[in-house]
């Protein structure tokens, strides 16, 4: 719905770290396609900065490919180059101190999103049929969605992270940004090894009230139209769900996964990278700082009750959900701020727990998660987002391209 022309050049759009003609190793799939690699990912014989310059500078460049971008290459697509990251992946703007901010042609003012924000920028600018992103709360599906385009995020563990610079390894994830939705699926056939089709009949679509009563008004009404044409659209049948019908004893709604969330994943950010950081003491963003101080100083007895409560939710949403079910949500509680006006702190606001508590509910149930283009408030893109049950991607990609096709 958004898709871009590509009036920003590579180096006008600020996507790329560095450019890079990697031709296809064989034909396949992906025959004519150019991608992205977002600068987490592991290309041979060039440095990964992780988005940010000491790690580039204490690290050897790779030694070979990571595996998922290997499965590309020997489908038929070409590869142009690295981009942006926050720094060491860790953000949700798209903001990088040293880098700066891959433009969100969409919306120039907003930020584009993170972590994965070039590989959002290269896509939404014309630059790259699609990339790779990762995503471990939403550093896919939240650029994705700031700048109109698809993304996807797969069930945890089906795609291989290795290669890709770990950040919290329980969450992580590797996913895909495409222009098309066509490419988006073939992209992800590939890396899922296995053929998508579109015939698969869909049961009950969910449609989360937690998650829109989250939301800005201006969003959940700017979704309205989408899910007016998705109720008359005979795709299933539409239920009005919410948290508490998965859980009956949950009184807190979307507040206990996004608390959950927040141990487990700070936890295991400063598990993977802190000993880097004291070690070497690098240079970092002052937002980058504030949130490597948040997680070293994260109460770590809290921990072995957010497992406990994480697989209890894990458990409820396996039993609740059928295997031809989807849940519907908004991508995002609220369109791409605008750059500059994030604050340091990631605790104080709302910007960051309302969005995380709904990224929350696909990381901590281990849910594949599509994001499509669909609307827009005051002309910043916003997505809507439809998750499947546990390993159900398949199932998620055929019902996502019936559902898209009601908005053509």
């Amino acid at each position: 719905m958004f898709a871009q022309q590509p009036k920003y050049d590579a180096e006008g759009s600020g996507a790329f770290i560095q450019l890079a003609e990697i031709q296809p190793i064989h034909d396949g799939l992906l025959n004519g396609l150019r991608f992205a690699v977002k600068d987490l990912m592991d290309v041979a014989g060039y440095k990964t900065s992780c988005g940010n310059p000491t790690w580039r500078d204490t690290h050897p460049a790779a030694a070979g490919n990571a595996v998922c971008v290997d499965q590309l290459l020997h489908s038929g697509a070409a590869c142009i180059g690295k981009t942006v990251t926050d720094e060491l992946a860790f953000g949700l703007d798209g903001e990088n101190y040293f880098y700066g901010t891959p433009v969100n042609p969409g919306a120039p003012d907003r930020v584009p999103g993170g972590s994965s924000s070039g590989s959002a920028s290269a896509v939404a600018c014309g630059l790259a049929d699609f990339a790779l992103g990762t995503d471990t709360g939403g550093s896919v599906r939240i650029p994705a969605a700031n700048c109109g385009i698809y993304g996807f995020r797969p069930t945890h563990g089906v795609i291989s992270v290795a290669g890709v610079n770990p950040l919290a390894p329980t969450f992580d994830t590797v996913g895909v940004l495409a222009g098309t939705l066509p490419v988006l699926v073939k992209v992800a056939s590939v890396l899922l090894g296995r053929w998508i089709d579109d015939e698969k009949e869909v049961g009950t679509i969910h449609i989360l009230s937690d998650a829109f009563a989250l939301s800005d008004d201006d969003v959940v009404l700017a979704l309205d139209e989408s899910l007016t044409r998705l109720k008359s659209s005979g795709v299933g049948t539409i239920k009005q769900t919410s948290l508490h019908d998965v859980d009956t004893s949950c009184t807190t709604g979307l507040k206990g996964w996004y608390e959950t969330y927040l141990v487990l994943q700070w936890t295991e950010i400063w598990s993977c990278l802190g000993s880097w950081i004291l070690d070497v003491k690098p240079p970092l963003g002052p937002r980058t700082m504030r949130n490597f101080e948040l997680t070293r100083n994260v109460d770590r007895s809290l921990v072995p009750g957010a497992v406990c409560r994480r697989e209890t939710y894990f458990e409820l949403v396996k039993e609740f959900l059928g295997p031809n079910d989807l849940i519907c949500i908004p991508t995002s509680a609220a369109p791409a701020p605008a750059k500059g006006t994030l604050t340091l702190d990631r605790t104080t606001g709302n910007y960051y727990p309302r969005v995380l508590s709904l990224t929350s509910i696909a990381g901590i149930g281990r849910l594949p998660q599509v994001t499509l283009p669909v609307a827009d408030v005051g002309g910043i893109p916003v997505g809507i987002s439809f998750l499947a049950a546990h390993g159900r991607d398949e199932f998620l990609l055929s019902a996502v391209q019936r559902i898209d096709s009601l908005g053509s």
